[in-house]
Parts: structure tokens; C-alpha cells; sequence
């Protein structure tokens, strides 16, 4: 059963995948960060140490190590809410 909270979670990174104006790189690195972190959480996997993007997205995600999914949720819609308004 989905809570309020997942389901906020949901629509939020929908417009935000569907959003068609460019975000900045770093804005775009929390999403992935918030994201991760509220699906999987501390189960960090690190794949290819060959790519400088992946590495960058790895470490964006560990910073949020300890997070809890619900924070990482709540964290993601803000900042989905704020970039949205910014882009009307």
C-alpha cells in the first residue's frame, strides 16, 4: 500500500522526468542522490570507476549515507516543488 508520501514522491519525479527545460548538473546530481537513497538507501554499488559520471553520481549518493528513505523522499519533492516553480 502506497502512503501520501510515496505517492507525492511519485508524481514529483514524474514532472521532473518529464520536464523538458535543462536543470543544472548539480541540481540534477541531488535528484539522482534523493532518489537512490529513497529506493535503495545505504546499499551502495559502485560499477564502472572508469566513468567521471558515474563517479559523480556515486558520491552524491553516498553523501546522503544514513538517510532515511522517507527523508530522502520528503528532500526530493522540495526540491522537484522549488525547480518547478522556478521553471514557470
Amino acid at each position: 500500500m502506497e502512503t501520501e508520501l510515496d505517492i507525492k514522491f511519485n508524481e514529483a519525479f514524474d514532472k521532473i522526468s518529464k520536464l523538458r527545460k535543462a536543470i543544472a548538473p548539480d541540481i540534477m546530481l541531488k535528484f539522482y542522490a534523493y532518489n537512490k537513497q529513497a529506493n535503495f538507501g545505504n546499499k551502495f554499488s559502485f560499477h564502472n570507476g572508469q566513468d567521471v559520471r558515474s563517479a559523480f553520481k556515486f558520491n552524491a549518493w553516498m553523501q546522503l549515507n544514513g538517510m532515511s528513505s522517507e527523508e530522502a523522499k520528503k528532500e526530493y519533492i522540495t526540491l522537484a516543488e522549488s525547480v518547478l516553480n522556478k521553471k514557470k
